[in-house]
């Protein structure tokens, strides 16, 4: 050590450590969008978007949200629920040629100055337009733009060499949804590259944004048991420690009674903890959504007006729609008892009881196999994972550190404050957290580690509440007065 001579000064690390941030309600989205009108190379990205101009900059949006279902959430979210960010994944790839097709020289009529070619989705790159066999060039003779229904349209630039009135010759490549299949929004991990494709892609989001995500979705996709069987087991172990919950819908193009929902939910296993069951679709307008899909923006708007604490039911609170319907656009109008039956067997549906349609269910798809409050209970489940999440991001910083008495007294003592003021705002009952011997042998900590036990208590939902009304013979006495 240096020799010294005066007043010198040295600092020791917080001993109470102020939690982490965490997004609960995060979305992350899976499905195709019409990236031709945005970014073409948003193919297999987590993107994170805040608002809708920058998701439609990025990804194009139609309405036609069977064919584009991002679309569906970019929509719902930021239009119907005014709620941001979100993170989008395209798993559309103009390289794959299941997800395109050529056209070789389409005829396009001029009406005056402009033309408009037969198919949604062509990709601007691929677009050679020629008269008279002769090819005609970009911003010199003709200008290229998309029409409301996502069509190309080809218009004449006036001091450029194509007249009014003709008639082109177009090749062009367009994508095609329809190519889209199940194992394109499964994905998976590229055994030359390592990249990440498809559900995988929940994984990148917080190395890349420092995000977490809070739910999971595919709409349409989630009613493919297999993709809900792969973004149930995403989110119990995203980056090997996070933990989030999956909305998935149980189909109404085949499902079409609610009678028949038990019966599929038990076949395709769409029985987790982990997962939020949906029936049927909802719709606004002439346009119908995923329920789980109102379902995440319910959650957002419900979240943010409780600080970011997911300790609030999205259940029974309200959905903007007009009407809850099957894929064919029938009607659904549930009765309280139906939908009672829908959360008892651990579906989430919507009815139109009080006040207009609302989402209608607290159960999570485990229910009813498996009742503990903690599993059972969506909100009950969204604190779990939202305290995990916060424990785990506050602490990181302390891995490697020395295992001794002033690292224990610094996660306990700053954990129980959190816990403390949770309880305090009415987030939870009540929280606290030990560092017991008995869970923490001599060998555990000679490896180094150790184990604190988190005590905590959230609030269940308030499912049922009952007066009991007696007629009181003894009031009559006020008759006499």
């Amino acid at each position: 050590m240096a020799y010294r001579h005066g007043v010198y000064t040295s600092e020791v690390p917080t001993a109470i450590l102020p939690p982490a941030n965490v997004d609960a309600s995060l979305p992350v989205v899976v499905g195709s969008a019409p990236i031709n009108m945005g970014d073409p190379t948003c193919v297999n990205k987590a993107v994170l978007v805040s608002t809708y101009a920058e998701a439609v900059a990025a990804f194009g949006f139609l309405y036609d949200f069977d064919n584009w279902t991002l679309c569906e959430a970019i929509w719902s979210h930021f239009v119907l629920y005014n709620m941001g960010p979100m993170v989008l994944i395209n798993i559309i790839d103009p390289s794959k040629a299941a997800h395109k097709t050529a056209v070789s020289a389409e005829s396009v009529v001029m009406s005056g100055d402009s033309g408009t070619v037969a198919n949604v989705g062509a990709l601007l790159s691929t677009v050679v337009v020629k008269v008279s066999a002769a090819t005609k060039t970009l911003g010199t003779d003709y200008t290229l733009a998309f029409d409301s229904t996502g069509k190309l349209v080809i218009s004449r630039v006036t001091a450029g060499s194509i007249a009014s009135g003709a008639t082109l010759t177009v090749d062009y490549t367009y994508l095609k949804p329809s190519g889209v299949v199940n194992t394109d929004i499964i994905g998976g991990i590229d055994g030359t590259t390592g990249a990440l494709t498809g559900l995988e892609l929940i994984n990148a989001v917080y190395p890349l944004y420092g995000k977490v995500p809070g739910v999971f979705l595919a709409p349409k996709w989630s009613t493919d048991s297999t993709v809900a069987a792969i973004m149930k087991a995403k989110v119990t172990n995203i980056n090997g420690i996070f933990k989030a919950m999956a909305l998935v819908d149980v189909p109404t193009g085949t499902v079409k009674k609610y009678s028949d929902v038990n019966a599929w939910k038990n076949t395709n296993n769409y029985t987790a903890e982990s997962e939020a069951v949906c029936w049927p679709k909802v719709k606004l307008g002439n346009y119908q959504m995923h329920l789980s899909t109102a379902l995440a923006g319910i959650m957002a708007d419900t979240d943010y007006g409780n600080g970011d604490v997911p300790y609030v039911s999205p259940s029974n609170h309200d959905l903007n729609a007009v009407g809850a319907v099957l894929a064919d656009g029938t009607a659904v109008n549930l009765g309280l008892d139906s939908a009672a039956y829908m959360e008892g067997i651990g579906v989430v549906t919507a009815i139109n009881f009080s006040g207009g349609w609302k989402a209608w269910g607290n159960r999570t798809g485990c229910y009813p196999s498996n009742t503990d409050p903690k599993d059972s209970f969506i909100p009950c489940r969204r604190m779990m994972n939202w305290i995990a999440n916060t424990l785990i991001l506050t602490f990181f910083s302390k891995v490697d550190a020395p295992l001794n008495r002033r690292l224990i007294d610094t996660v306990v003592d700053s954990a129980n404050i959190w816990l403390n003021g949770l309880t305090a705002a009415g987030y939870i009952i009540g929280g606290h957290v030990e560092f017991n011997e008995a869970e923490n042998p001599t060998t555990s900590l000679m490896d180094g580690i150790a184990k604190f036990h988190v005590y905590v208590t959230p609030a269940t939902p308030a499912r049922e509440i009952d007066f009991v009304l007696e007629y009181d013979p003894t009031a009559l006495a006020a008759l006499f007065s």
